[in-house]
């Protein structure tokens, strides 16, 4: 006798969000395929996109806007989109780190090995001189 698996079906953008509901995630609809998900002082803007979601953007909430990671080289900071900068602290960042991996886990993303290892950041400033000279080749 062959016993057979019941197969899998993904659930569907709308059945996604009423997890993350269920989960304690704040889930504020902004159209048919798109969605702001909070917890604990982050947020992510989440989309369908094909079969699977994937998440847009995510930040830490400063006042009314989300600051988004951004390395400068010797330290990471949260930059708005208004210009503001504030150093990112330990604990900041576990609270993001824990929200990143919780909301991955709901939406049935898979959580990667480099990201699960540390910060990664949207953005990259380093402080280095922008159009330096070439060194001086003589031959």
């Amino acid at each position: 006798m062959f016993f057979r698996r019941k197969e899998q079906r993904d659930p569907s953008f709308s059945e996604r969000l009423s997890a993350l509901r269920e989960a304690g995630f704040r889930v504020q609809e902004k159209g048919p395929e798109q969605a702001l998900v909070r917890r604990d002082r982050c947020a992510a803007l989440i989309e369908q996109a094909g079969d699977k979601p994937r998440i847009v953007k995510s930040g830490f909430l400063f006042s009314n806007e989300a600051g988004y990671l951004t390395s400068k080289g010797f330290q990471t900071v949260w930059t708005t989109p208004s210009g503001k900068q504030f150093p990112a602290t330990a604990e900041q960042l576990e609270v993001y780190h824990d929200f990143l991996e919780d909301l991955r886990e709901y939406l049935g993303l898979p959580s990667l090995y480099n990201e699960s290892l540390g910060t990664t950041h949207a953005i990259h400033r380093y402080d280095r001189v922008a159009g330096r000279e070439k060194a001086d080749d003589r031959a």
